[in-house]
């Protein structure tokens, strides 16, 4: 059986049209939910709708959100009119009171205008009371306001007032605190007033003002403090020197500078300066100045300097200030240090040179303990090794132009006082006082110069006589003078002669003199007694040396001095020379050494003057030998005579009275040298009687002449027998006349055989003459004869004889000389 074929059951599309729609009941449910969410936003929405339409407007939906729109119209309409439904009697009510309330309103305003209107009237009087009090409480307000600001500006302006007063008056650090006290303290107060500005502005311009001002007093004060510098010095050497024990004289100028006591220093912390004292102050600083008791301070008013540096410190330019003070001060150091031109020629500029460089250490030192880092130790030692190099330099220029041991001497003393002072004051002055000892050289030299005039003065002075005395106190004088001892001269009755003349207690007096000057020349060097012993020893060695004896060699020199002159020249030297162990003693007495020290240098006075009495020895017998040669140039020798005179020659005879004079003199002399002198003189006449006889100028001598001239030598010979010296032995002053007696024996005893036989023999009898002199005599005496012949005298056989006998002699005297000088 076929099998049923059910057929297809339908879609149910009722229940897809259901579901259809649900689907559109949902959605339409969706958009109407969002229509209510949109019309809640705008209903509650206070900001601004645009987000809300602008989301109604994109949709697709607006014609249904406008239905929405109006159902909630028509629902708040339908709310509206139930609400005012179920109020509206109450409303009714409301309205019958409000009409009654209006009725009582209108009562009560009347009123009110009525109380208004009489009110006004009456509180007219009181609105204007009080407009009247509101003004004043108005001027109140403003009055105080003022008042506080018064009370605020007015110290400012009487600080600002008080700087302009300081500043006027140059109290310079009051105001300098005056303006840090403005400017920190006062002017903050017053920052909301326009004049405060105008002040902070002008302060930098008030600290440079007030720097620029305190320089400048520093700059008048520099330039001032030279002029008081000088009396600083002054009283500070004084001091020096009556504290040493030295003459404040030596401090002190002659030129008086008037001086005035400084005001006192105004406080460098409030300025002020303290009132003067009565009238007694003032004599008192009179008193005080007078007395030379003024220090620094008093004579320099040191407050620029002070108020300077506290500024500076201040304003944080202390270091700038250190360096222009120290700067400004080297140089004026510099200035001090030189010299004037002229300053040897016065010691007036000394002092005041040294009273310059004293008074500006003197200074410094002062700045030094009255201030804190302006100057130290060091730039004070450092200035000092400056100055005393530079002041070194000048003392040795200007000394060695100084021509006075007075000035020498002064400056000395002056140089040791400056050491003492700045000694004082803590400086090393070990360099100055090794330039005294290199002036010492010097002032020996200038002592030595001006000994040389007063030896030449007393040389010039001296009557070359011995000294004679007519009563005790003339012989006390001399003796005291000079130490001479002579108990035979001591025995003498007056008058009395002493052997040497007035130039030797002159002599050595000066020559004690010059040992004093070198002495004072030593105090206050710090020497041992042997330094300065040796000292004038040595200066004296040099003046005794090198002065005295250069002088005594000149005076011995000079072409005026006679004969006897030198002989008592050379009496002096012999009593100075003695006289050089007691200047010893002298020196060691004055010096405090020991006088019997090995180590003591010995005076070379004793060896200057042998040397000196050598050379007027010498000068003795050659201005002796001169006066000779004087009387024998008065020889008028006739070579022609026929005969002898019979007696001697005139100026023989004045010669040998010449002689016995002159040796008479010799009393005091050396017996050495007058014998000396007495050999030298006999020597002399008879070696110029020889040189007659041998003059080559003599062509001619005759027989008479030879005898005239042996009676002018026996008168010579005669003298020099009768020993005019004593102590001379027999014939020796005769062997001085030896050769020429031999040679005139030989012509007038006409020994010529003698002579040739024993020529050359020890016992020739004619030992001392020579053939030449021989032939020279004999060849003139030839000459004469034959002159003297003519033409019947050459008949005789005698003088033919005689001739021939000349002619043999001369022959062999002519072999003799050959023969001589052959061997």
């Amino acid at each position: 059986m076929a099998t049923e074929v059910t057929p297809k059951k339908p879609p149910d599309w009722k229940n897809l049209t259901d579901t259809v729609q649900d689907a559109e009941s949902l959605r339409q449910e969706s958009i109407n939910a969002h229509h209510d969410h949109l019309i809640t936003e705008i209903e509650t929405s206070d900001g601004p709708l645009g987000t809300s339409l602008r989301a109604v407007y994109e949709g697709d939906e607006l014609e249904k959100f406008k239905e929405s729109l109006s159902d909630h119209i028509k629902n708040h309409d339908k709310e509206i009119e139930r609400m005012c439904n179920y109020h509206y009697q109450g409303f009714i009510d409301s309205i019958r009171e409000l009409l009654k309330v209006s009725c009582d309103a209108a009562q009560l305003k009347d009123e009110i205008s009525d109380v208004n209107s009489h009110l006004q009237d009456s509180c007219e009087p009181l609105l204007t009371k009080g407009e009247e009090l509101v003004k004043c409480r108005r001027v109140q307000r403003n009055i105080a306001s003022a008042v506080e600001n018064l009370t605020l500006c007015l110290p400012v302006l009487e600080m600002y007032g008080k700087l302009q007063e300081q500043m006027s008056s140059k109290r310079y650090y009051p105001a300098l605190k005056t303006l840090e006290q403005l400017e920190h303290t006062y002017l903050p107060r017053v920052e909301t007033h326009w004049f405060s500005q105008t002040m902070k502005e002008a302060i930098p311009k008030l600290r440079e003002r007030i720097k620029d001002a305190s320089m400048s007093d520093l700059k008048d004060f520099l330039e001032s403090i030279r002029n008081f510098s000088a009396r600083i010095g002054e009283i500070a050497m004084k001091h020096a020197a009556e504290q040493n024990n030295m003459d404040p004289a030596v401090a002190q100028s002659n030129k008086k500078l008037k001086t005035k006591r400084a005001p006192k220093p105004p406080n460098p912390f409030t300025g002020e300066i303290e009132k003067e004292g009565t009238e007694k102050s003032v004599i008192a600083d009179s008193a005080a100045d007078d007395m030379g008791e003024l220090s620094a301070q008093d004579l320099i008013d040191f407050s620029p300097v002070y108020r300077c540096l506290h500024i500076y410190t201040v304003l944080g330019d202390r270091e700038k200030f250190e360096t222009y003070y120290r700067k400004q001060r080297r140089k004026q150091a510099r200035l001090s240090l030189q010299p004037p031109s002229n300053m040897h020629e016065s010691i007036e500029n000394f002092k005041r040179y040294f009273h310059d460089i004293v008074g500006f250490f003197v200074v410094e030192d002062h700045i030094l303990s009255t201030t804190q880092g302006l100057v130290n130790r060091a730039y004070m030692d450092e200035l000092w090794e400056m100055s005393v190099s530079k002041l070194a330099a000048s003392l040795r220029t200007s000394a060695a132009l100084c021509k006075e041991s007075e000035m020498m001497l002064d400056i000395k003393k002056l140089i040791v006082l400056f050491c003492h002072t700045l000694r004082g004051y803590g400086f090393s002055v070990g360099h100055l006082l090794e330039l005294l000892l290199e002036m010492r050289d010097q002032y020996s030299d200038i002592l030595t110069r001006q000994w040389v005039d007063i030896f030449n003065e007393i040389f010039n002075e001296d009557n070359y006589t011995p000294i004679y005395v007519e009563s005790v106190e003339e012989y006390t004088a001399i003796v005291t003078q000079f130490p001479f001892q002579d108990e035979e001269l001591e025995q003498e009755t007056f008058p009395k002669r002493f052997p040497f003349s007035l130039f030797v207690p002159n002599i050595y007096t000066q020559v004690k003199a010059y040992i004093n000057a070198c002495l004072k020349f030593s105090a206050d060097l710090h020497l041992s007694h042997t330094e300065i012993d040796d000292m004038i020893r040595k200066s004296t060695n040099l003046l005794l040396t090198r002065t005295l004896g250069s002088c005594l060699s000149s005076l011995i020199k000079r072409r005026d001095l006679t004969l006897l002159q030198l002989i008592q020249i050379a009496i002096n030297m012999n009593y100075l020379e003695k006289s050089c162990s007691y200047l010893e003693e002298y020196i060691s007495s004055i010096t405090g050494a020991q006088s019997d020290s090995v180590h003591m240098a010995r005076l070379h006075g004793t060896s200057m003057f042998k040397d000196s009495r050598s050379d007027a020895e010498e000068h003795i017998y050659s201005k002796l030998n001169t006066k000779i040669s004087e009387f024998i140039e008065l020889a008028n020798y006739d070579w022609s005579l026929p005969e002898s005179k019979g007696h001697a020659s005139g100026y023989i005879t004045d010669l040998v009275a010449f002689l016995q004079s002159t040796f008479m003199s010799f009393t005091n002399l050396p017996e050495k040298v007058a014998k000396t002198s007495c050999m030298s003189a006999c020597k002399h006449v008879a070696t110029s009687l020889m040189n007659f006889l041998m003059d080559n100028n003599v062509r001619q001598v005759s027989m008479g002449a030879l005898q005239q001239f042996n009676l002018d030598l026996i008168q010579c010979e005669q003298f020099a027998a009768t020993a005019p010296v004593p102590g001379i032995r027999d014939g020796t002053l005769l062997m001085a006349f030896a050769d020429i007696r031999q040679l005139l024996d030989l012509f007038l005893n006409w020994d010529w055989s003698i002579y040739l036989a024993d020529y050359g023999q020890p016992t020739s009898k004619y030992i001392r003459v020579k053939p030449s002199d021989a032939i020279s005599l004999l060849e003139k005496l030839n000459n004469t004869d034959n002159k003297k012949k003519n033409l019947f005298a050459a008949l005789k056989k005698g003088e033919r004889d005689k001739k021939k006998l000349i002619d043999t002699v001369l022959k062999q005297l002519r072999g003799l000389v050959n023969g001589t000088a052959s061997i």
